[in-house]
């Protein structure tokens, strides 16, 4: 319940409301697989492992059978909820009903949540069905060093993609807060070929570079001074929706016939394999 709701209590006639910054969409769901629909508390993502070609030396020879590998990693859906009540008496004194306005800060708040699910799935574990949980491994991690993202990481991360033949004509994307898009220019000479491109990119004129299809949040997690960003392939990951956003309106008489305004989803997602996914840790001023 919302006690700070007084400090919106109208002195004079005004029926506007202001929704203070905040991120309001998902900006990564669209950047990664999607299951919709999903029955039960779990999912499996079926996997398919790479086999080799055999020689054919004779005519009419015996055929020869390979030995296809398969796996699963398993995504676990979790809920997620929002509520707030309105007061008749809110009602009033505001001079303007609130409802609909607490809804929208409701479905906003969980589609920053999504952002949150994807992010942890792309840098935590993993639950594979024979394996238990597999993390991240270091051979996908860049380090922090000195810097912050630089011209020189990006370019590493797309070989850490490059040498593990991740499809190049797969889409890939990069996460990084406003902080890395401003390293990228004051890093990058004004005499490199590739400076021309990060001004563009810092400008907004583009949003790719280097492959790389780039997505601001502010929602990375932060360790001392090293900020995580991620770059991936978009199959990378698998999102499982058991139930998108719903919302509801309701009267509950337990609160005086309050009007409570509910928000809810189901979800959960997994990484589908550790080569498509790069952590690219960047020095942040505390």
């Amino acid at each position: 319940m919302s006690f700070q709701i007084t400090e919106a209590f109208a002195s004079q006639y005004s029926s506007n409301f202001l929704i203070l910054a905040q991120q309001k969409e998902s900006r990564l769901e669209a950047c990664v697989d999607v299951d919709h629909d999903i029955v039960g508390a779990s999912k499996s993502v079926e996997r398919i492992g790479s086999t080799e070609a055999y020689d054919i030396t004779t005519r009419h020879a015996d055929t020869k059978y390979v030995d296809t590998p398969h796996s699963k990693r398993w995504l676990d859906l979790t809920d997620k909820g929002w509520a707030d009540l309105v007061d008749d008496q809110d009602k009033i004194r505001l001079l303007a009903d609130p409802t609909s306005e607490y809804l929208r800060a409701g479905v906003m708040a969980l589609n920053r949540k999504k952002d949150d699910v994807i992010i942890a799935a792309l840098r935590g574990s993993a639950r594979s069905q024979s394996d238990g949980s597999i993390v991240l491994p270091a051979a996908q991690k860049i380090a922090e060093g000195t810097t912050g993202l630089t011209v020189a990481k990006l370019l590493s991360t797309k070989q850490i993609l490059d040498e593990a033949e991740v499809d190049e004509d797969e889409p890939r994307f990069i996460v990084v807060s406003a902080e890395q898009i401003a390293d990228l220019l004051g890093t990058t000479e004004v005499k490199s070929s590739d400076y021309n491109n990060v001004k563009a990119l810092v400008e907004g004129k583009i949003d790719t570079f280097l492959g790389f299809k780039f997505i601001r949040s502010e929602r990375l997690p932060k360790t001392g001074t090293a900020r995580f960003c991620l770059a991936w392939a978009k199959t990378g990951l698998r999102l499982g929706i058991g139930k998108d956003i719903v919302t509801a309106i309701d009267r509950l008489p337990g609160k005086n016939m309050s009007v409570q305004v509910y928000a809810s989803m189901s979800l959960g997602a997994v990484r589908t394999e550790e080569a498509r996914v790069v952590e690219v840790a960047c020095k942040e001023a505390a």
